[in-house]
């Protein structure tokens, strides 16, 4: 179990960021997976005053607080909208309603956790993250990062006209992801992104003139990524499951566009 010595409630995102210049202190998102460690940090910064807890849709995009939790992804009627069963999918697995009613967004995101079902999905779409100090910047360009002691405040999802779906293998049905995939499309390409490989997600673009057909497209996008082998599979078992998914994602887009 982690224990701290202070805990404070930042007033603005400007404490919040001095105080985390020091390696003993410690943001405070969800705290679902940061709870579980054992070990004394001096210092909780939370975020909850801040005002970072709600989704906002505009005409160009959808801009989510660091704070927002992945129930509200879940439910949000607007995602849900332009992204159909999008966020419904990439979140049902995690853990139950209630662990989702706590785990943020930004937690997700921000700790590139190699199972993340959020990261996976958001890699696939035309997704930027805003940080403190770091300006926007492309998520894909943010999961290329060392980390750092900046703050995440916001995930901004462009409105581009991409569809998007989403699919993950388990071996029980809350389990971490054996692999999991999220596939976007517009006319001309095709969006690839792949997690729990077992490392973090990585994002691969493929033209559909590329191949000839989907079953070639799938093995190419595949063929993007390094698998690794852990408990849960190795990693030429999570190279097919990719490829069978990834195909699996192409035919039902491509039966979306009739």
């Amino acid at each position: 179990m982690i224990k701290f010595k202070n805990y404070v409630k930042a007033e603005s995102l400007e404490e919040a960021y001095n105080l985390n210049q020091k390696k003993s202190s410690v943001i405070g998102a969800g705290m679902m997976w940061l709870k579980v460690q054992s070990r004394i940090k001096m210092t909780l910064v939370d975020l909850s005053g801040l005002g970072l807890d709600g989704i906002e849709e505009t005409d160009e995009e959808f801009v989510i607080g660091a704070m927002c939790t992945l129930r509200q992804l879940e439910i949000h009627e607007g995602l849900n909208e332009y992204f159909p069963g999008l966020f419904k999918e990439c979140t049902r697995s995690i853990v139950g309603v209630q662990f989702r009613n706590g785990a943020t967004a930004g937690g997700s995101i921000f700790g590139r956790f190699g199972f993340s079902d959020i990261l996976t999905c958001m890699l696939a779409l035309d997704t930027y993250v805003e940080l403190y100090k770091g300006g926007i910047i492309p998520l894909e360009e943010f999961c290329r990062q060392k980390f750092n002691r900046d703050i995440l405040v916001r995930i901004r999802i462009k409105k581009d006209g991409r569809r998007a779906l989403y699919a993950s293998s388990r071996m029980t049905k809350t389990d971490f992801p054996l692999i999991a995939c999220c596939v976007s499309a517009t006319d001309e390409t095709y969006y690839v992104s792949v997690g729990a490989r077992p490392g973090k997600a990585e994002l691969t673009v493929i033209k559909r003139k590329e191949a000839s057909g989907l079953k070639e497209l799938a093995e190419l996008a595949a063929d993007h990524f390094h698998y690794g082998t852990n408990q849960r599979g190795s990693g030429e078992y999570r190279k097919h499951l990719t490829e069978v998914y990834v195909k699996r994602l192409f035919m039902a887009l491509e039966r979306e566009e009739g």
